[in-house]
């Protein structure tokens, strides 16, 4: 009779961010803390024509810092920042990858849309100049999977790896099913998250095209993503990555390694109800947050912080309330939730890799930080938003939700590391 496998403990070593606040998770904590959004007129294209003209673009990053820049021009700009945020976190967590055992250090970094700036240059090319002039790296480089593949090359990373794709709850089920490897034993060290990189002309009218995004504060792009506000009125969509450096507990404490927290629960469940709307009642949500809070053997009153998925539109906050009040009942009222997308914008697959971040660093700093622009409130969005400001406080447990097109929910459970 097999016996059953021992279940490791999973620990958050390292961290790494690229978003429209800086490169390397120290900038991008300070302006989280000090609620300050990236977010500004799009400068990349001429967004004239556009009837939203807003986006948190990633500014003044050089792809040649983290990779070879003839190996970076074959690779789509989504991939250099996985790259990049993955570097960064292999160095915030002081792990040299060539100590790791290859077969047991993996790579799982999605991407919600893939390379879209390589399709959107490729097509061109090929209606201008005609079949033959397409790039014979377009097909690698516009591929949703390519990004692991290529950091597992930089890292010399051989366990598994592949990648995936749900859109906007991407980068949330990549460091779920990271820690699903690392618990079960099929590998020491991974590097697990979402890179994105989709505003370009073709990616923004897309989402343009869908009504979601904000259009009422062009004039004042900072205060435009608006999660919980009475006044909210749409998305602002954002770039960049996000990766988080996992380890199972015994690995990270032979190596002495710092440890941000633990990851103690992970659940994926799907609204089943429109392409593109959220379940008005938040049912799977409000399952999935359920289940992690089982899976981690604590009770709804351990839960203390929620970083929303909080996109700012009309729909999502006010059916991921009832969500969050659906699943911890009485106890939704005494938690604080609040959603950074008010400062980085949607960075839609990348998102749970960067919300992941901020919740590593909450539960090992004791701060907050705020959901900005919340000026007026919603009676269906009712709970404790920290408005405004960056709140000191003892955070035990934090919960990241995300959700994507489809109907996809992932949600994780970080808490306080007690050896």
């Amino acid at each position: 009779m097999e016996t059953e496998r021992p279940r490791n403990r999973v620990v958050v070593t390292g961290i790494g961010t690229i978003a429209s606040q800086g490169t390397g998770i120290d900038p991008f904590w300070e302006a989280m803390l000090a609620g300050q959004s990236g977010i500004d007129t799009v400068s990349s294209f001429d967004i004239t024509e556009y009837p939203s003209k807003v986006g948190s673009e990633v500014k003044n990053f050089d792809a040649g810092d983290f990779m070879d820049p003839k190996e970076a021009r074959r690779n789509d700009r989504y991939s250099q920042f996985a790259v990049g945020a993955s570097k960064l976190a292999l160095q915030d967590g002081s792990l040299d990858p060539s100590t790791a055992d290859p077969e047991k250090f993996g790579v799982l970094v999605g991407s919600g849309i893939g390379g879209m700036q390589t399709i959107q240059q490729q097509s061109h090319r090929l209606y201008t100049k005609g079949p033959r002039k397409v790039s014979p790296f377009m097909i690698p480089s516009l591929i949703a999977n390519i990004a692991s593949g290529v950091i597992a090359i930089a890292t010399g990373a051989r366990g598994p790896n592949y990648g995936i794709v749900s859109a906007c709850a991407t980068g949330t089920h990549t460091i779920g099913e990271a820690f699903r490897i690392l618990r079960d034993g099929d590998a020491d060290v991974m590097l697990a998250g979402g890179s994105e990189a989709a505003i370009t002309e073709l990616g923004y009218a897309g989402f343009c095209s869908m009504r979601a995004m904000s259009t009422q504060y062009n004039d004042a792009p900072q205060t435009a993503s608006r999660p919980f506000d009475k006044g909210r009125d749409g998305f602002v969509m954002g770039e960049g990555a996000g990766v988080l450096l996992l380890e199972t507990l015994e690995h990270a404490q032979a190596r002495g390694a710092r440890i941000y927290c633990e990851v103690a629960g992970y659940a994926a469940t799907s609204d089943a109800f429109h392409i593109t709307s959220p379940d008005p009642e938040g049912k799977a949500l409000s399952f999935a947050i359920s289940k992690v809070i089982k899976e981690a053997g604590l009770q709804v009153e351990d839960v203390d912080y929620i970083n929303a998925h909080g996109t700012s539109t009309p729909y999502n906050d006010k059916f991921e309330t009832n969500a969050i009040k659906i699943a911890l009942g009485e106890h939704a009222s005494k938690i604080m939730v609040s959603s950074t997308k008010s400062m980085t914008g949607h960075l839609l697959g990348a998102a749970g890799g960067v919300e992941s971040a901020v919740c590593a660093k909450t539960i090992h700093e004791g701060k907050v930080p705020p959901t900005i622009n919340y000026n007026e409130p919603d009676p269906d969005c009712d709970l404790d938003y920290v408005p405004n400001t960056m709140r000191e406080a003892k955070v035990k447990v934090a919960i990241c939700n995300n959700s994507g097109l489809g109907g996809q929910n992932a949600t994780l459970l970080f808490k306080q590391f007690e050896a």
